[in-house]
């Protein structure tokens, strides 16, 4: 089983199901296709396209079969390891936790765009000022801290449905984010940032993004090269 993936400090749909199958301790092989542009013609769009007809990263491949985004792909590891306990047990709260998912594959517009996935930066300047300047953004993360805080107050923590799920793995990037750009939170989902940190594959992830040292300032808004 392979999963092909962008870099590591920038992107945000990749870190979903790399931190996912090493969580649940599912095998794997890394493909690494290092972004240099988006355009056709572009190294990347090349090397991705012998791996999925969308184009696009995060792939994982299983014996020829190629599965992309992200959402399939938690789905498709779900059904095939069940031993796992990818989703939660109770009916309801996997309903719960896939709604939850797809909210966050779908939306979260503003949060996307004004704070970039930057795992190696620290940027609580410009997080200030966005979210005095960007009521969407606000929203956006008054919205994530209603859902977790309901969420870990119905399953007791220290995660969203108590032990490890693919609801974690979903935010985990978004957590990241908060990080990066200083984001102020309760103290309730300040812990919560904290435990997904702590998750072997999340800290697994964010060690090689601090190693990666590639900047593209295709994907740095408030950077310059130093």
């Amino acid at each position: 089983m392979q999963l092909c993936i962008g870099n590591k400090n920038y992107s945000s749909w990749s870190m979903r199901p790399w931190v996912l199958l090493r969580q649940a301790e599912i095998p794997f092989a890394e493909v690494m296709l290092r972004f240099d542009a988006f355009t056709p013609d572009s190294k990347f769009k090349s090397e991705v396209a012998r791996c999925s007809p969308a184009g696009r990263v995060p792939v994982l491949v299983d014996d020829g079969l190629a599965v992309w985004d992200t959402l399939a792909i938690a789905e498709y590891l779900a059904e095939k390891y069940p031993d796992r306990l990818l989703w939660p047990a109770d009916r309801r709260a996997r309903a719960r936790a896939r709604s939850i998912c797809a909210e966050m594959h779908a939306g979260f517009g503003a949060l996307r765009d004004h704070f970039p996935m930057n795992i190696e930066a620290s940027l609580p300047e410009v997080g200030q000022r966005i979210l005095r300047e960007q009521a969407d953004v606000r929203g956006d993360v008054d919205r994530l801290v209603r859902m977790w805080s309901e969420l870990l107050a119905a399953h007791g923590g220290p995660l969203l449905f108590g032990g490890f799920s693919i609801a974690d793995a979903f935010f985990a990037p978004v957590v990241k984010r908060l990080v990066t750009y200083g984001v102020p939170l309760p103290p309730m989902i300040d812990a919560y940032v904290e435990q997904v940190q702590a998750l072997p594959g999340v800290a697994a992830w964010t060690t090689d993004a601090l190693a990666e040292h590639d900047f593209l300032d295709f994907e740095e808004p408030y950077r310059t090269r130093a």
